[in-house]
């Protein structure tokens, strides 16, 4: 079985993988592993919140690392799935569980690190198709990104904090998925289209320094 792994998410496979499942927006075992992925990730950022001094109640402060963990990590996923299956291919995300154990255990030291899954994809993919795929992840991140800033300007106190940090985190993990060397997203968007790539970076650095410069 041939598989090419890239660290933010995108694996492809030989077609021998599509027997496995037919192309389909979702599959039990998908939502099974997207959902144990997000509790622990919700649960390792919680953890590195409350570690770094936050006064905010522990249940809130689950509730905001879950906001967080959806309008990142999972939409920057299905940006890469969804693209994947409008050109026809099998794609469904599947979680490393010691990445996630990894994630929760570093959280303790306040500090962040996750490589919680793939999404795997079967079929025919060509350097275009390739490129867009990979290029769909960082992508959904800048736009929350830019989304987030615009209501954080619009709003106060806690909900302006959250929105500055999603904003952050979703800008911070666009620039590091355009890293230009294998496995990232970065390599494959610049092998399809150099003007596309350096419109990216330029993008999502300038969203970067616009949340932690505000």
């Amino acid at each position: 079985m041939d598989c090419f792994i890239s660290a933010d998410g995108i694996t492809q496979q030989s077609d021998s993988m599509r027997s496995i499942n037919p192309v389909s927006r979702y599959s039990g075992i998908e939502l099974r592993d997207i959902t144990i992925s997000v509790l622990a990730l919700t649960t390792a950022f919680t953890i590195a919140f409350f570690r770094r001094g936050s006064d905010i109640a522990l249940l809130l402060l689950f509730v905001i690392s879950a906001i967080i963990v959806c309008t990142s990590f999972v939409a920057h996923e299905l940006g890469h799935k969804f693209v994947a299956q409008k050109y026809g291919a099998w794609a469904e995300y599947r979680m490393f569980p010691a990445g996630l154990l990894v994630a929760v255990m570093l959280s303790f030291s306040g500090f962040l690190f996750a490589a919680p899954g793939a999404v795997y994809i079967s079929g025919y993919i060509d350097e275009e198709k390739n490129g867009k795929i990979s290029a769909a992840g960082p992508a959904v991140n800048m736009v929350v990104s830019a989304v987030a800033m615009i209501f954080a300007y619009m709003t106060t106190d806690l909900l302006s904090s959250v929105l500055w940090i999603m904003a952050t985190i979703n800008a911070f993990f666009a620039v590091f998925n355009l890293i230009p060397i294998m496995p990232f997203d970065g390599s494959k968007i610049l092998k399809w289209n150099i003007a596309v790539y350096l419109i990216m970076v330029a993008a999502g650095v300038a969203l970067l320094a616009m949340a932690l410069l505000h």
